[in-house]
C-alpha cells in the first residue's frame, strides 16, 4: 500500500516564502521502509534528501541539503495529489510546500495549477497569520 501512496521515482512541485511566490523543484525520491532518500533540483542549487515517512499516519519528514551550503527542515503530509507541509530554515525563514509524483501530474498542469495556487495560499496564510 506505501508504493502507492508514496511511490519511488521522479516528483515535481513548489516551495514558497509567501503566497504566490512558487519556486519550482524537481526531485527523484526513493521510499522504502520507512526511509526515504533522493536529490533533486531547484532555483537556489542541487540538493541531497535524507528523512523518513510513516505509512500509517501519512507523515514524512525530511532534510534538504543544498550541496556545500545550508539544510531545510520538511514535514508534510501525503493527501490527495501530493504531499502538502511547511519547510523551516528558522523560526524566521519558513513557508509551504507542494510535491506530487511526476507521473500523476502529467496531463493535469491546469488543474493541478488552479488546486496548488488555492492550497499554497491556504498554507501561506497559516504560516503566516499574525506576522503582518
Amino acid at each position: 500500500m506505501s508504493e502507492n501512496l508514496f511511490p519511488s521515482g521522479p516528483w515535481v512541485g513548489f516551495y514558497n516564502y509567501a503566497p504566490k511566490d512558487k519556486h519550482r523543484m524537481e526531485l527523484t525520491l526513493t521510499f522504502a521502509g520507512g526511509r526515504l532518500q533522493g536529490d533533486g533540483l531547484d532555483d537556489v542549487g542541487r540538493f541531497a534528501v535524507e528523512g523518513r515517512y510513516d505509512a500509517g499516519t501519512l507523515e514524512c519528514w525530511w532534510t534538504k541539503t543544498y550541496l556545500g551550503a545550508h539544510c531545510v527542515f520538511y514535514r508534510g503530509f501525503r493527501e490527495g495529489k501530493g504531499i502538502w507541509g511547511t519547510w523551516e530554515i528558522s523560526v524566521a525563514d519558513r513557508g509551504g510546500f507542494h510535491i506530487w509524483p511526476r507521473a500523476a501530474g502529467e496531463g493535469e498542469t491546469q488543474t493541478t495549477a488552479a488546486e496548488t495556487s488555492q492550497s499554497a495560499e491556504a498554507v501561506g496564510r497559516e504560516i503566516f497569520a499574525g506576522t503582518d
